[in-house]
């Protein structure tokens, strides 16, 4: 029997080896589906060079019993791959604010990488926001805020007031409306802060390929800068079109259903069929 060859990234230059800083796919954990240890080492196992990180979706760690985190999160890194938290810091907040930094501690201690901040979630004044980054990198781990490209009426600043002015409080809006200079300049901050990368919401962006807001995706790319960015595709179409605009080096969220199918979008020939990533000898069993 003839021993399969996978591809070796440096075959193409736009694909480094992990760790990478750019062409990211972070895979979605247990959420949608609940994916075992022995699941997740069998994935870990046959595809963990094409996955960079693995994402906990929804908060989902937080129903779990710790035991069964750490595991995960050691099966993760034995596979150089990264463990990020899930949008649930938000639930934090009604206890004060020591407890995010609890809450940061305990992630550190159950191997988590990186914390995201569901930005819309969260709805903290920008600056509490910034201050979480900070704390977040002062504890050891990586900071992805995740913006949407709608907010909250009452959260959008209206005319120009000198830096500091008063601003009479006014009732909070059941409105959202799309602001994407809005999303920027906030990313923008977040970055300088020390974060290390912006995760961009799918509503209303790109959760789906027919609805695809190119002009949007290309205006924060071309400000926050591809290795920056990170995008959710839900389905391999989406992918496909990400992968046909803007290269291999843009980095994507995806369902672990789909991290071949990425993978193959990502090879040099931009080819669906999966003899684009592995070596022809692969076949020959």
């Amino acid at each position: 029997m003839a021993a399969y060859r996978w591809k070796y990234f440096e075959e193409n230059e736009d694909r480094p080896e992990k760790p990478r800083s750019y062409g990211v796919t972070e895979m979605r954990g247990p959420h949608y589906s609940l994916l075992s240890q022995n699941v997740l080492q069998d994935i870990f196992e046959s595809m963990g060079q094409f996955v960079d990180g693995l994402k906990f979706s929804g908060g989902s760690d937080s129903l779990m019993p710790k035991s069964f985190i750490k595991e995960v999160t050691d099966v993760a890194h034995q596979h150089d791959v990264y463990v990020s938290t899930g949008d649930w810091a938000e639930n934090l907040l009604r206890k004060g604010p020591s407890a995010f930094k609890e809450y940061v501690e305990e992630c550190k201690s159950l191997g988590f990488d990186t914390i995201e901040l569901n930005v819309g979630s969260l709805e903290l004044p920008e600056e509490t926001l910034l201050r979480y980054v900070r704390l977040i990198k002062s504890g050891g781990l990586k900071a992805k805020p995740q913006f949407a490209v709608k907010f909250n009426k009452s959260d959008i600043p209206v005319g120009d007031r000198a830096f500091g002015a008063y601003v009479v409080p006014s009732p909070r809006s059941s409105e959202f409306v799309e602001d994407v200079d809005l999303l920027i300049r906030r990313a923008e901050r977040c970055l300088e802060a020390g974060a290390d990368m912006i995760m961009i919401d799918a509503d209303d962006v790109c959760k789906q390929a027919d609805s695809l807001r190119a002009d949007i995706i290309a205006k924060v790319i071309g400000r926050l800068g591809v290795e920056k960015t990170m995008f959710e595709a839900s389905n391999p179409r989406t992918s496909e079109w990400f992968i046909k605009q803007y290269g291999p080096r843009v980095n994507l969220f995806v369902d672990h259903s789909h991290v071949m199918d990425l993978e193959c979008l990502r090879g040099r020939n931009l080819g669906k069929n999966h003899a684009s990533v592995l070596g022809s000898s692969y076949f020959l069993f």
